[in-house]
């Protein structure tokens, strides 16, 4: 959906180089069911895998009876019990909802949903801060659906703020609304089926109200731990978060039930994380390594409309580990060579290299805004995890003309109060 987004704004783009093309109008229906047949396919190829390997494959929901045996229930209700040496809990997490709020579950979807919608959603509100919020909000603008996103305190909390206030920044002048510092009080449904949302102003104590087709509510998620009974195992889990405690070899606290991905405490909630994790346990458990997941240094992108990837620590973290005198932050503005024939806005392409500021300068972190951001960001990720210092980037040839090309070039750093724009890309 993202990528569907993009190819809107290509579009536009296409009559400055000299393609002749119609004003482009998108199908919801047609993208929403290339997207689930995509979905459904890798479900079942899974499936076709597992059979093929000869894994036993049971679609039930499983609870434990004890620290050995799983009890499963179809959805018929027949129940079946396995037992086994080693039991890893793989869960993942469900999207929350804010069931303080009046009607909220009734009339609202996740983003778990919005893939599933046969229908554009509309004029929609996304009420959330964090990654997936701002995800859906971008390609929904970018499908020319009026978008709102309603944030309570800060976007991208867990992320570097300087580069959170550049992409909320670019939504902004793109199309999207972003209404700050308020929250949610209800959601009501009108006669003709549109939502009126009431929200209040924290900062004023001011009430507002809006109306809407759709709500979105992407305020986090909730491991799915609930309905295991992970008590009858002896499993033991942070009471605030409900997620699984678990050690550097990702066994929990009874030593053959394991949990990796969403569901343990202190793991990043990422897809490739996870699957790495399972790998490196199922290699542990068969004797074949011993090598352990190292969770430093994991890239990660968040696919907003100007796409900001990242790897190692931002700079508030940098400087809370390691002190602002022990610091060196390089940075430096640019502008695509994509953006240069249409004349698009690069006021927000952005990179910023977080280094320790004795020599040779290690690179602890690198946060990049722009096109592309995640195939930039993977091949630097190698580097970072190989230990590479400024010196090091400093001297690798960049490929021209690219966007990767201009981190190459961070010659400026912030002590310095120099212009931080790169010219001539």
């Amino acid at each position: 959906m993202h990528q569907a987004a993009l190819l809107g704004g290509m579009i536009h783009d296409a009559s400055h180089y000299g393609w002749k093309v119609a004003q482009p109008l998108h199908d919801w229906g047609k993208m929403a069911e290339a997207v689930q047949n995509h979905v459904k396919s890798l479900n079942w190829g899974h499936r076709v895998q597992l059979q093929d390997r000869k894994v036993k494959y049971f679609n039930f929901k499983a609870s434990f009876v004890n620290p050995h045996m799983v009890c499963g229930v179809s959805k018929g209700g027949e129940e079946t019990l396995l037992s086994a040496d080693h039991i890893v809990i793989a869960t993942g997490g469900r999207p929350r909802y804010p069931t303080h709020i009046e009607d909220a579950l009734e009339y609202g979807i996740t983003s778990d949903d919005i893939f599933w919608l046969k229908e554009s959603p509309g004029k929609t509100l996304v009420v959330g801060a964090s990654y997936v919020a701002l995800e859906c909000a971008g390609f929904l603008t970018g499908l020319g659906l009026d978008t709102t996103v309603m944030i309570r305190s800060v976007p991208l909390r867990a992320f570097d703020q300087q580069m959170a206030s550049l992409v909320t920044e670019h939504m902004a002048v793109h199309g999207t609304r972003i209404l700050r510092g308020c929250t949610p009080l209800r959601v009501e449904k009108l006669s003709d089926g549109r939502l009126q949302v009431t929200w209040v102003d924290l900062a004023s104590d001011k009430k507002d109200t809006g109306t809407f087709d759709t709500v979105l509510w992407a305020i986090g998620r909730v491991p799915e731990t609930r309905g295991l009974n992970l008590e009858k195992a002896g499993v033991r889990t942070n009471p605030n978060t409900q997620k699984i405690l678990v050690d550097a070899q990702e066994a929990t606290s009874v030593p053959h039930i394991y949990a990796i991905g969403d569901v343990a405490e202190g793991r990043p909630e990422l897809t490739p994380t996870a699957i790495m994790a399972g790998r490196l346990l199922a290699q542990r458990l068969c004797s074949r390594s011993s090598d352990l997941m190292d969770y430093d240094n994991v890239p990660t992108t968040v696919f907003t409309p100007l796409e900001y990837g990242c790897v190692g620590l931002s700079e508030e973290e940098a400087v809370a580990r390691h002190g602002e005198e022990r610091v060196e932050v390089y940075h430096a503005y640019y502008k695509p060579l994509e953006f240069v024939v249409p004349e698009r806005d690069a006021s927000q392409c952005y990179i910023k290299m977080v280094c320790l500021r004795e020599p040779p300068q290690l690179v602890l972190g690198l946060h990049f805004l722009g096109p592309n951001a995640g195939e930039v960001t993977q091949g630097f990720a190698l580097g970072i995890k190989c230990g590479a210092s400024y010196q090091h980037v400093m001297r690798t040839v960049g490929i021209h003309p690219t966007c990767a090309e201009e981190v190459a070039k961070l010659r400026i750093s912030k002590r310095s109060g120099l212009d931080p724009t790169v010219t001539g890309c």
